[in-house]
């Protein structure tokens, strides 16, 4: 992907998020709920993450999420017809990141000594993907709150592209004792961009940890700044079965997650997130090795 694509891409986000907010709402991500009960938060459109109770705590950012591909399956009314040149390069970015994606899994299979298509086929071809436009407006404390919480994606991977000028992505990194602490992604400067590719949770599930989706969060920024970034999420299709590869299962080392459908999962990533919760851990993925495979726990033990 090209600089002055990516300058238009970017510069196509922000002009959106530019818009006065009536204009914005015709694509709210809150709806008729259509049985008599008042409106609905559902995951598409304009607008804030899902807000369950008072005492959440809010990011400090909106967010435009659209069902990308397939392409038979968007719904026209959640994408915006301002500014004009926004769908063109939503669907042109698309295309291209599917390329790096799948470029990307299948240097994931060779690294584990498997034929290129060794995740591409468990993952299907019409793998679908969802895009999030995230705008993190100026914040006078930025100290107080948080820009985007700690998460990890839902997704195989996600391929995100992220503001050229102001930095705020943070990844935790884990220490030998247990402990860590959040490093910056530097920002290049320069006018250069940054695509980069992030390993999700149904990865981590179908490598059975031999890939691990690192936790991540946004900080605010300051009361002169603001940032704008574009993730698009490849995920399963929704009819595959999510497991840890048998290949990657053996006695030295068990399967570390349980079985689901694919769309199981990624219906439970947004009570997980409104929580702040993972939704490895809040649908209890996780296999408890020492209860649910004691012959295995046994092997590693002897090993």
């Amino acid at each position: 992907m090209q600089e002055p694509f990516l300058d238009a891409v970017l510069a196509s986000s922000r002009a959106f998020f530019h818009l006065p907010t009536e204009a914005k709402q015709e694509y709210s991500n809150v709806v008729d709920a259509g049985d008599g009960d008042g409106r609905k938060f559902q995951p598409e459109g304009y607008g804030v993450d899902r807000v369950d109770t008072d005492d959440q705590v809010l990011d400090w950012c909106d967010r435009l999420y659209l069902l990308v591909r397939p392409e038979e399956e968007r719904q026209p009314r959640f994408w915006p017809a301002h500014p004009p040149d926004l769908r063109g390069l939503l669907h042109e970015f698309s295309v291209e990141s599917e390329k790096v994606a799948r470029l990307v899994l299948a240097a994931m299979a060779r690294s584990l000594g498997f034929e290129d298509g060794f995740f591409a086929d468990k993952v299907g071809e019409r793998m679908p993907s969802y895009a999030r436009f995230t705008y993190y407006p100026p914040c006078p404390r930025p100290d107080l709150v948080h820009g985007l919480k700690p998460h990890t994606d839902n997704s195989v991977v996600t391929v995100l592209l992220l503001d050229e000028r102001v930095g705020g992505l943070q990844v935790f990194l884990e220490d030998d004792g247990g402990g860590g602490g959040w490093v910056d992604v530097p920002v290049l400067g320069g006018g250069r961009h940054q695509v980069l590719v992030v390993v999700g949770d149904e990865m981590e599930i179908m490598s059975n940890a031999a890939f691990r989706a690192p936790v991540h969060r946004v900080v605010a920024p300051g009361e002169a700044e603001e940032r704008v970034s574009l993730a698009v999420f490849y995920q399963p299709e929704p009819h595959r079965v999510l497991e840890p590869s048998p290949e990657l299962v053996g006695e030295e080392r068990p399967a570390m997650y349980k079985r689901l459908e694919a769309k199981a999962f990624a219906d439970g990533f947004w009570d997980a997130f409104a929580l702040g919760e993972r939704t490895i851990d809040f649908l209890k993925v996780k296999v408890d090795v020492a209860t649910d495979q004691p012959a295995a726990a046994a092997a590693v033990s002897g090993a």
